[in-house]
Formats: structure tokens, C-alpha cells, sequence
């Protein structure tokens, strides 16, 4: 059992961060870990869209006892919605939400996706189900915004409680947990850090039984 400080190495950024101290990762940035287990996802950072929340999870969870297999992506272009949302919650400024190549390879090397996207219901929706289009991994949704596995179901996202129709389902991957409340720009609760471990670790305890059998 280890005592006081715990040493963890993680591969550094492609870019330099931002801000005082270069602690903020710019977008299209991932640190990486030794072993793939869990991936966090950030929204790109900006005016609107900080990636605050990111910091604190990925910490919590590696002080749970997964400090070598937590990965951090601030995407590309995490801002704004799919181009195939429309006007969902109203049009959204700038650049259209999406992911790269890249990017679907480095989420789909882990067994489980943190996905933070923020406080408007409707955009969390259609990111979450963007994102699981392109990628075949069980995902925790964390937002502000409160959400509900009905509203992922009517988008044609697969979830562990409500599945869309045979014909209506859009997504590879899965939603697993959800974990609204989760203030965008400022540290988390404990109780809300806590049901997210809680629902990573369960997850991946899931997903090791089902390797297993």
C-alpha cells in the first residue's frame, strides 16, 4: 500500500497548453497512458466550452487505483454540433462537432469513454451519438445539462436501459451511465466525482467479466 506521494507518468501532449502555466491541453491534443483502459473526453477549449471538469475526473480516477490506464482527448473540434443535428437546441456558432481519423482510433483503443459535452440538452445528445457512430466502446456521459437515456434513445443511440428500435438504431457503441450535474468550468462535487468513478469502475469490471466469459 503506498504512502503520501504516488509518482504517475503519463506521454505528453502533441501541442503546447494554454494559459498560465500551460495546464490547459489545446484541442487536438491526448495524454496518453501506459495501458488503455479509460479515455476522458473534453470539448475543444474557448470562450464557451472549457475543459475543466476533464482535469478533475481524470485525477480522481487515477487516485481510484487506475492511475496507469486513464488517457485525456481534448478534440478537434469538440465546439459546436454534427452537421447532421440541424438547428437542435438552436443554431450553434462556429465550426461543426466532429472527430478524426485519429481521434476514432485513439477512443477505440480503450474499453471505456468518459464523455463530457457540456450544458445544452440537445447538443449533449447528438455529440454523444456522433461520437458512438464512429466508435465501438461503452461510454459514461457527463454533463451539466440534466439528460435521460430516452432522450439518447430517440437519437438512435444504443444505451444499457433503453434501446432504440431494430431500425432506428444509429450508434456502435453504447451508452452505460449517465451523470448529469457535472458544472462546466468548475471542480466537481465529491458526490458527483464519486458516482463517476463509480459507474468507470463498474463499467470496466463489466467489460472484464464479458472478455472473460
Amino acid at each position: 500500500m503506498p504512502i503520501g506521494r504516488v509518482t504517475q507518468v503519463v506521454d505528453c501532449r502533441q501541442s503546447m497548453g494554454m494559459g498560465k502555466g500551460g495546464s490547459l491541453a489545446q484541442r487536438g491534443t491526448i495524454s496518453e497512458c501506459r495501458y488503455p483502459d479509460v479515455i476522458v473526453v473534453a470539448m475543444s477549449p474557448g470562450r464557451r466550452h472549457v475543459t475543466k471538469p476533464i482535469c478533475d475526473i481524470t485525477s480522481a480516477l487515477r487516485q481510484q487505483g487506475v492511475e496507469y490506464s486513464v488517457s485525456t482527448l481534448v478534440l478537434n473540434a469538440g465546439s459546436g454540433i454534427p452537421a447532421d443535428a440541424g438547428n437542435a437546441g438552436g443554431a450553434a456558432i462556429g465550426a461543426n462537432f466532429g472527430l478524426n481519423y485519429r481521434e476514432i482510433e485513439q477512443i477505440e483503443r480503450h474499453k471505456v469513454a468518459v464523455l463530457h459535452h457540456g450544458n445544452v440538452r440537445s447538443h449533449v445528445v447528438h455529440k454523444v451519438r456522433s461520437i458512438l457512430e464512429s466508435c465501438d466502446i461503452r461510454a459514461v456521459v457527463v454533463s451539466q445539462a440534466p439528460i435521460d437515456y430516452e432522450d439518447l434513445a430517440r437519437e438512435g443511440v444504443k444505451t444499457a436501459y433503453v434501446m432504440p428500435s431494430a431500425d432506428a438504431i444509429r450508434t456502435k457503441g453504447t451508452v452505460v451511465a449517465i451523470v448529469s450535474g457535472v458544472t462546466r468550468g468548475q471542480t466537481p462535487t465529491r458526490e458527483k466525482l464519486a458516482d463517476v468513478i463509480r459507474e468507470v469502475l463498474r463499467t470496466m469490471k463489466e467489460k472484464t467479466f464479458t472478455e472473460v466469459n
